[in-house]
């Protein structure tokens, strides 16, 4: 990729949500002009008042938003995983530039890249919360991984020239298998947390919730197996994740508190989907599932 003064490179934010917000906020303090798009109350906010980042750092900036995409040279897909599609449809109508994506799930690189060509998948575990419209809440440092299988292309290697400004930036070349390890972790926490309303931390300190996870967890390595990824201790890592984020509440729990539709079918959804076209089971994937369903239609949000 050809060298640009930071000036002189254009960053994209698709889905100015929380964890979009604090990448735009940390990328743009980087140096680097940044066009964020977001809908809603948040484009509202951000429009009138901008953007304020509380947490780890304090601050207000001025930003450039918008309900639609722009010519960019680098766009880091934020969205939530069920609005994949159409964001990428939008995306493919004009020159988006390289396509980083940081969402959680399993699928989203494969749907970004049905309408787009530079796409390079990538992972984070920085926290973020949204305080309220335009307000950001900077809850925890942590490491992005960006790159590909087998390789780590040029693609990739420019993202990580980008955000290693104003992130913990690694490239990596077994980018498949740290998507699918996020996804086990947050399929053994996410769901018991929306379901049970608690916090991280109580799905290790409560007996028969890390039975569940644990559970949940076997489920999704056997997943893994089958289709050739590497194994490690995901129940350790579980419980590492749980534990040093105790006090945090799930992106799933907020969404049913705040009456949004969660990402279960991309989680556990996705593990059973793969589970039953590999001729396993995966029955409390299934279950959590649909409790997490049940949950959405018993509050009116989804039908």
């Amino acid at each position: 990729m050809p060298e640009k003064e930071s000036k002189d490179v254009k960053v994209q934010i698709m889905g100015a949500g929380a964890i979009g917000s604090l990448f735009g906020a940390l990328i743009q303090l980087s140096g680097f002009s940044v066009h964020y798009v977001a809908r809603g109350r948040q484009l509202e906010a951000l429009k009138e008042n901008g953007l304020t980042i509380t947490g780890l750092i304090e601050g207000h900036l001025r930003v450039d938003v918008s309900n639609r995409p722009e010519e960019a040279d680098l766009t880091i897909v934020a969205v939530k995983a069920y609005d994949t599609e159409g964001a990428a449809k939008m995306l493919s109508e004009v020159d988006c530039g390289i396509t980083f994506t940081i969402q959680n799930g399993i699928g989203n690189v494969e749907i970004l890249s049905k309408y787009l060509e530079r796409v390079v998948g990538g992972v984070t575990t920085y926290g973020a919360n949204l305080v309220g419209p335009g307000i950001v809440n900077y809850a925890g440092k942590g490491v992005v991984y960006a790159g590909n299988d087998g390789y780590a292309s040029e693609e990739a290697k420019f993202v990580k020239r980008v955000l290693e400004k104003g992130f913990n930036c690694e490239l990596v070349d077994d980018i498949s298998f740290r998507i699918w390890s996020k996804a086990i972790v947050n399929a053994a926490i996410n769901p018991l947390t929306a379901i049970c309303r608690v916090r991280n931390g109580k799905i290790v300190e409560v007996e028969e919730l890390w039975s569940i996870a644990k559970a949940v967890v076997k489920e999704g390595v056997e997943v893994l197996k089958k289709i050739g990824l590497p194994e490690t201790d995901f129940i350790e890592m579980v419980r590492d994740v749980a534990t040093k984020t105790s006090k945090n509440r799930s992106s799933m729990l907020q969404d049913v508190e705040n009456g949004k539709k969660t990402e279960i079918d991309f989680i556990n959804g996705e593990i059973v989907r793969r589970a039953e076209e590999l001729g396993l089971e995966a029955p409390t994937n299934k279950i959590l599932l649909k409790l997490v369903k049940g949950v959405e239609k018993a509050y009116g949000i989804i039908e």
